[in-house]
């Protein structure tokens, strides 16, 4: 007999929720035509998962993903160069 599988601990919802709400504010647009989200929103999601994948880190060891974080932090910083060079 198999034992149950764990729950997620509350860093692991919260980052699954985060991508949710990336995920819908993202297709939201594309399903109804609508305008799109703000950059600098979708930027400061990204920067909030980016910080909760950190404090994820500092509990499990295997979660380390420096290159990962590069990459992310890469792409937030690109968003908010687009997003500030756009015009008003």
């Amino acid at each position: 007999m198999s034992l149950p599988r764990p729950s997620p601990d509350g860093l692991t919802r919260l980052s699954f929720v985060l991508l949710l709400l990336l995920a819908g504010l993202l297709l939201w647009p594309i399903l109804t035509g609508g305008a799109p989200p703000s950059p600098y929103l979708i930027a400061g999601l990204l920067l909030a998962r980016l910080g909760v994948q950190v404090l994820r880190a500092r509990h499990d060891e295997h979660l380390k993903r420096p290159a990962s974080w590069a990459i992310d932090l890469l792409l937030i910083a690109l968003i908010f160069w687009v997003a500030s060079t756009q015009p008003a």
